[in-house]
């Protein structure tokens, strides 16, 4: 159980919502001392006709335009009417729902001016599993995730559509049948719900955890591709490691060498040098690695962040009005990942296109054909594969291009600067996804070699790490040892499934 209230979240908390872990909201006096203190400061000015952006005003270039009294009511609900535009594939399931985790961390700052109604309803679509559909493509990551958060808004009113039970369902019959009461926004409440940065912020808290994963995961198979193609596991000494004091690199060479019982250097290796996919896994892998801490603090400070606009200052008595939606920290952070993970497609992807070459693998037969005999001829093991990765890995290169540097001006040139952070997050998870399915062929591959040498007697079973030996057990009960050519794209969604779950043992 997850106790929303003014406390931090963590990426993990968001994460778990994502993925079905069951939500409260506290119902402690201080805290909801403190979102009422917001709520009845917004009252009083209202009742003294002060002037609220978003609230006496049109919004964004029309903040010119005064709102009649007896039209401030009707408002919020025309907010988010108008910003139903949204087109795209929609937002998977989990990331609908840590969608609605980071919002309503958000609104739980209490300096945005919510009724405790609101929190509570937030918190009932999570409770009861009702996922709003929320296309993809519509935010420029400046005034916040203003279109796609307006499918939130909508619901949360008893409008627009959900999925409820596996089902597509109006959410009015869902809210019926589950005697849940529609809400009607208050003054200040469409401009909170969504004048922030929940939907790239979530996108980024999953795309982070996935990374962190790859970047062990990537760690394994660079163990595994050692020893399929006899490499040299003495390039992951610590003594060489120690005068490079990157930690996230360190952290990689000393996994491959506990991987690999690396000790001390054989005073006549069989190669002195391995190719740079090998020797330099840990410092294309450690970038990754030593960026994620810089990226957490990035992410987690968005999570726990109040970021709509303006800012409601109960206590004080101010409406402070500002730019807090912009997207810039999730934007870099996003650009920055996608950039770090793409590399390491690419490392796996050169690893897998050494090991299943006989001109480079070092006595291992072509592609990597488990046949034997005259049925050699016509099987041709994991040579699509490697085609395979090798596309993959070209359409994540391909999207490392930084999404926050095509700004865009927008709505009369109100948005003249804004971040794209939506479009990073978006990209970002797309790169991870690709990678995933390198590492998906990449883990076929270095298993197939291992056992390959098992069969030529090159390598001792003994002489391998237990965690190797878990590893390929893990693998192949997705995939068996391919002797004879069949069709694997099922096998490797099986795979694919299960590294984005998480699901292979790796460190820690």
């Amino acid at each position: 159980m997850i106790k929303f209230d003014h406390n931090a979240k963590s990426i993990e908390d968001i994460v778990a919502v994502s993925q079905g872990e069951q939500v409260a909201l506290s119902d402690s006096t201080d805290f909801i001392d403190r979102i009422k203190a917001g709520s009845d400061f917004l009252d009083r000015l209202l009742a003294e006709e002060g002037n609220i952006y978003g609230v006496t005003t049109g919004y964004g270039d029309s903040c010119t335009v005064t709102i009649p009294a007896n039209l401030v009511k009707d408002l919020p609900q025309h907010l988010y009417t108008f910003h139903g535009c949204g087109l795209g594939e929609l937002l998977p399931i989990p990331a609908t729902r840590a969608v609605l985790a980071v919002r309503l961390q958000s609104l739980c700052q209490g300096v945005s001016g919510v009724s405790v109604d609101l929190l509570e309803q937030l918190t009932r679509l999570i409770q009861h599993d009702i996922v709003p559909l929320i296309p993809q493509e519509g935010s420029v990551g400046a005034s916040g995730d203003l279109t796609p958060l307006s499918y939130v808004a909508a619901v949360l009113c008893g409008e627009r559509e959900v999925f409820y039970k596996g089902d597509r369902r109006k959410t009015a019959e869902v809210f019926a049948e589950l005697n849940i009461q529609p809400l009607t926004l208050r003054p200040k409440e469409g401009l909170a719900i969504m004048n922030g940065t929940a939907v790239m912020t979530a996108i980024a808290a999953l795309a982070y955890k996935r990374a962190e994963y790859l970047a062990q995961l990537a760690t394994r198979i660079t163990a595994l591709a050692t020893l399929a193609s006899k490499g040299n596991a003495h390039h992951f000494d610590e003594i060489l490691f120690s005068v490079k004091p990157h930690p996230g690199q360190q952290q990689i060479a000393s996994w491959l060498r506990d991987d690999l019982h690396a000790g001390e250097p054989p005073r006549n290796p069989q190669r002195l040098q391995d190719r740079y996919s090998l020797r330099c896994a840990p410092h294309v892998i450690g970038v990754l690695q030593d960026a994620l801490p810089f990226m957490r603090q990035l992410i987690e400070n968005e999570i726990n962040s109040a970021n709509d606009n303006p800012i409601i200052d109960g206590p004080g008595e101010h409406v402070l009005h500002g730019g807090h939606f912009y997207g810039g920290h999730i934007a870099f952070a996003m650009d920055s990942l996608k950039n770090a993970v793409a590399n390491v497609a690419d490392l796996l992807d050169r690893q897998m296109a050494m090991v299943v070459d006989p001109k480079f693998n070092h006595g291992l037969p072509a592609n990597l054909s488990g046949a034997k005999g005259e049925r050699r001829a016509i099987n041709h093991g994991l040579k699509a594969v490697q085609i395979g990765a090798s596309a993959w890995t070209a359409e994540a290169l391909k999207l490392t291009m930084p999404a926050s540097v095509f700004s865009r001006s927008t709505e009369c040139h109100n948005q003249d600067k804004v971040s794209m952070g939506t479009i990073a997050a978006r990209d970002c998870l797309r790169v991870i996804t690709l990678t995933e399915q390198v590492a998906a062929g990449s883990l076929l591959a270095m298993c197939q070699g291992l056992e390959l040498r098992f069969a030529q007697g090159d390598i001792a079973p003994d002489d391998v790490s237990a965690s190797l030996h878990q590893l390929v057990n893990e693998v192949r009960e997705y995939s068996a040892f391919i002797e004879e050519d069949r069709a694997l794209e099922y096998e490797l969604r099986g795979l694919c499934q299960a590294i984005e779950q998480r699901k292979f043992y790796c460190y820690g």
